[in-house]
């Protein structure tokens, strides 16, 4: 993503906006809406003003952009039935090209022009000031993994390679990567979408049957969602854990106890989703194994 592509124009409920996904960056090849709260998106403005601010200023003091085989500075954007970047390169030859079908690759060498002088347009960067090319998140994931098994595990248990401890030892640290980053918003968003589809149209089965038919149910807005052309493989191999369970259960969870009256934790999704962890195997409840930190640390 380029700077200039962070969503900023909120929706009509103001919680939330939406962007564009070039067509050259899905795995589909094509054009991909996706949506950010805006509190993420003041997340990403403070990242932008303060880490990725310091690490440009560094990269400028070297001379480190000065060093890279290719500069393409870009000099405007023109918007219409298609976004066109045009820039011009260290020796002065101007090009241009659909913003759309810039692929990773190609972006690597897009700049702006900045504050103190030329800087990347693209957003996420390393402490070097570089691009944050997309092999490197796994490099960040696996860092962080090792972070929580150094809190979360005694050493003689961090002594065992991942892949030989037991399932016993596994299950006490989180374990992340960016294609499962895909598979909890797939969960989430499944569930959510049925509980407020249930809540504001008080639909029955039949309704349910109707409406799905009408608008698509659950199962197609998160297929959309991911992409996917066919939601045979949303629900094959993103929802796996939850196949065995029908829909109507995983949001019946303990919702009354013995005199009918709704349990605190069917109020709350974050209950669902806990309940819903420890009911079904594959599904990580990070809390719950954060929650146990102190018990580590002591040990």
């Amino acid at each position: 993503m380029l700077t200039f592509e962070v969503p900023s124009r909120p929706l009509r409920s103001g919680r939330y906006c939406h962007g564009q996904m070039a067509r050259a960056l899905s795995r589909s090849k094509r054009d991909r809406t996706f949506y950010a709260s805006v509190d993420s998106l003041r997340q990403v403005s403070a990242y932008a003003e303060s880490e990725r601010a310091w690490a440009v200023e560094r990269a400028q003091a070297q001379g480190r952009y000065e060093k890279l085989p290719q500069m393409r500075l870009i000099t405007k954007v023109t918007t219409g039935r298609t976004s066109i970047v045009h820039w011009v390169d260290r020796d002065g030859v101007q090009g241009r090209h659909d913003l759309n079908l810039l692929d990773w690759r190609e972006r690597q060498w897009l700049f702006v022009e900045g504050p103190q002088g030329p800087e990347p347009a693209w957003l996420w960067l390393t402490e070097q000031g570089l691009p944050m090319l997309p092999d490197r998140w796994n490099t960040v994931f696996r860092q962080a993994n090792q972070r929580c098994e150094q809190a979360l595990l005694t050493p003689q248990e961090r002594e065992t390679p991942r892949l030989l401890r037991v399932a016993e030892i596994r299950g006490k640290v989180p374990y992340a990567t960016p294609h499962s980053m895909r598979h909890s918003m797939a969960l989430y968003m499944l569930i959510l979408l049925n509980e407020l589809m249930d809540k504001k149209y008080g639909l029955n089965a039949a309704d349910r049957r109707d409406f799905a038919q009408l608008y698509g149910d659950p199962w197609w807005l998160v297929k959309t969602l991911l992409g996917h052309k066919d939601v045979e493989t949303t629900k094959e191999h993103y929802l796996r854990p939850v196949m065995h369970l029908q829909l109507e259960s995983i949001l019946a969870f303990d919702t009354e106890d013995g005199h009918g009256e709704e349990t605190d934790e069917a109020k709350d999704l974050n209950g669902l989703f806990a309940r819903l962890a420890r009911e079904t195997s594959g599904i990580q409840d990070i809390e719950v194994l954060v929650d146990a930190l102190p018990v580590a640390e002591a040990s």
